[in-house]
């Protein structure tokens, strides 16, 4: 049962960084396509990247509490992310050029998917214990 409560904890907390992480995400790519700079992929990725770097540092540091094997971890938590934003830009593509949705509602609708996935590899593998 202490387990299980934690790992709650621990969801809640890794969904609050995630939301920072989300929160800089989208204003960066709100910023970018705004500003039409670059197509919304570029935006994204960019934008991803920053949000994925906020999430990395508040995660190992608050929420997982890891001191070890940053670069490695570092690393993991960026493929991680690579394939949540794989996800997130085939998502996009779809609601966007396929479906014709906004493109801003289009990034709302990814995020859910993308928390949940990337949660679940973080956890067991960005941020599991080392022995």
């Amino acid at each position: 049962m202490k387990n299980f409560l934690f790992q709650r904890k621990q969801f809640l907390l890794y969904c609050v960084i995630g939301l920072s992480g989300t929160i800089l995400d989208f204003l960066v790519y709100g910023q970018i396509v705004r500003a039409n700079l670059l197509n919304y992929q570029a935006a994204n990725a960019i934008s991803y990247a920053s949000g994925t770097m906020l999430s990395f540092i508040l995660n190992a540091r608050f929420n997982f509490r890891v001191t070890d094997k940053i670069p490695q971890r570092l690393l993991c938590f960026f493929l991680v992310a690579f394939l949540g934003w794989s996800v997130s830009a085939l998502l996009l593509h779809v609601f966007i050029d396929v479906w014709g949705c906004n493109k801003y509602y289009s990034k709302l609708a990814t995020l859910a998917v993308v928390v949940i996935l990337q949660y679940s590899l973080n956890r067991k593998f960005s941020f599991r214990k080392s022995n």
